[in-house]
């Protein structure tokens, strides 16, 4: 069998490492809010090119804090509107109606699978107060045109990457490209490090990466019941924590990050070179580095059937995602409206097997699985 995501395989490169990690914390006596957490936050700020990094139990948390803090910070009110993308995953939605704040859904762009920016100028309205970006599948899902709305409208940007730990976005400037991690490219961003995701704890594991004092100070104690100052708590918060144990693991796969990313660009490589059946569409190709390749989405008219072909091969997918948000029964008041891009992404998705673990061999016996499928 291959395994969609053979996260025993993809930890044990590490073990030993990992092992002395938590070791290190058992031995301290000290489980919260210590060494390891600073350490972590400071080597991730490095990482990702932001002056703050709070850690977080996870990444809905992450989310929902940062737009918490800015109610607090008076920048948002209820009933305030967030843009979303249409076809996201639900926790990016969940964040904004926590906050009594209204998503407004946004098309993709079918061929990068990101917000399109087209689409968003469009939706902005008088109580619209921020644009949420969703790195979805790994891809940088910022352009310059958005960027440009948010300064024109006086919006603030906030990022979703929960799945594109490393990805980069390739700036032009007079002096030629500069490249830049998303996760710093917006006012905040919220980060997942759920086991699955590229750059993955032990457990659930979060963080908001952010250059804007006020919002990282206000996060932080947002997160911790509310309290800047023991015993003291100056807002209604809750307690949202990294603990030091996935914060020494978190220290020791960020060595891995950059080396892992390139091992899946190259899986990747295969599929866009080799997968050549004329049933199955490919998403359009990033440049180098502007993907990180969490997921690798294909897409074809009878979804079902391809999966049960390749499972049949002993070939493990998933499909990411099989109901699109507005569809969803937590949002009744939705489900009549249309969205059609991502309703035609959300019928035809399916996620090849992708990850640093992953074998020439297996990758051969992939791409040879679809090029047979009729």
């Amino acid at each position: 069998m291959i395994k969609f995501l053979d996260l025993g395989k993809i930890n044990a490169r590490h073990s030993d490492e990992i092992n002395e990690a938590v070791r290190r914390v058992m031995d301290s006596g000290w489980y919260l809010l210590g060494r390891e957490n600073r350490e972590f936050e400071t080597e991730y700020s490095g990482y990702i090119g932001t002056a703050h990094t709070i850690g977080c139990g996870n990444g809905l948390e992450a989310l929902t804090l940062i737009l918490r803090a800015y109610m607090e910070m008076g920048v948002m009110q209820p009933g305030d509107e967030i843009i979303v993308p249409s076809n996201t995953y639900i926790a990016s939605i969940l964040a904004v109606t926590e906050n009594s704040l209204v998503p407004v859904l946004v098309e993709p762009d079918p061929h990068t699978l990101q917000i399109d920016p087209d689409r968003i100028e469009e939706a902005v309205t008088p109580r619209t107060r921020a644009v949420m970006i969703v790195h979805l599948y790994g891809r940088c899902a910022y352009t310059r045109k958005i960027g440009d709305i948010c300064r024109r409208h006086n919006l603030k940007l906030i990022e979703d990457n929960a799945q594109a730990h490393g990805c980069l976005y390739l700036e032009e400037t007079e002096s030629g490209v500069s490249p830049r991690r998303t996760g710093q490219l917006g006012d905040a961003a919220g980060h997942s490090f759920y086991p699955g995701k590229n750059l993955g704890a032990l457990g659930d594991a979060g963080a908001v990466t952010t250059d804007d004092p006020e919002l990282a100070a206000t996060v932080r104690a947002l997160a911790n019941y509310g309290s800047d100052r023991k015993y003291v708590f100056r807002y209604k918060g809750i307690n949202s924590r990294l603990d030091e144990i996935q914060a020494a693991v978190l220290r020791v796969k960020l060595n891995y990050l950059d080396e892992e990313n390139r091992e899946r660009a190259a899986i990747a490589d295969s599929y866009f070179d080799r997968i050549t059946n004329p049933l199955i569409q490919l998403p359009t190709r990033p440049e180098p580095g502007t993907s990180v390749y969490h997921l690798f989405p294909i897409f074809t008219r009878d979804r079902d059937r391809l999966a049960a072909y390749l499972s049949e091969r002993g070939i493990q997918t998933l499909i990411h995602y099989p109901i699109p948000p507005h569809k969803q029964e937590c949002y009744a008041g939705w489900n009549s409206r249309s969205y059609p891009v991502s309703e035609q992404i959300h019928a035809t998705e399916l996620s090849l097997p992708i990850s640093p673990v992953q074998t020439p061999q297996e990758t051969e016996a992939i791409i040879e699985a679809i090029n047979s499928y009729r």
